[in-house]
């Protein structure tokens, strides 16, 4: 069922740019592509926010203290920084709520937890998606 679906997918972008819908400058199938290789490390990163998330769920020695944070995005397209805000949200403990040109606003569940957003690995992982 899973192949059906990524083939169909794969069908309907050829078709979109074949149609020339899509502003040739995105390459949207090509980002499309290169999110294979883009999924093992995001679905990586939520299993990890998710065993963190439980652990401050019923350790009570393991602090909560929301916290606020601007992580810079280097993406250059609209929807390279939709893809980063959204791996933001899609990790546990995580919320992007404002988008910037090149700076997503977070919320965290703890300070620690914006640690891998801060040192730079998921924007560039995702900027690696847009190819530039």
């Amino acid at each position: 069922m899973l192949a059906f679906g990524a083939a169909s997918c794969l069908l309907s972008a050829w078709i979109t740019s074949r149609l020339k819908v899509v502003d040739p400058n995105e390459r949207r199938l090509l980002i499309f592509i290169r999110m294979i290789g883009f999924l093992p490390y995001i679905a990586i990163e939520v299993v990890k926010s998710n065993i963190d998330v439980a652990k401050r769920i019923w350790q009570k020695d393991m602090p909560i203290s929301p916290t606020i944070m601007t992580v810079p995005a280097s993406q250059k397209t609209a929807l390279g920084l939709v893809i980063h805000a959204n791996s933001i949200t899609m990790t546990p403990g995580t919320l992007s709520i404002d988008v910037g040109a090149d700076e997503i606003e977070v919320h965290a569940l703890a300070r620690e937890t914006l640690d891998p957003l801060l040192n730079g690995e998921m924007d560039r992982r995702v900027r690696k998606l847009e190819g530039k």
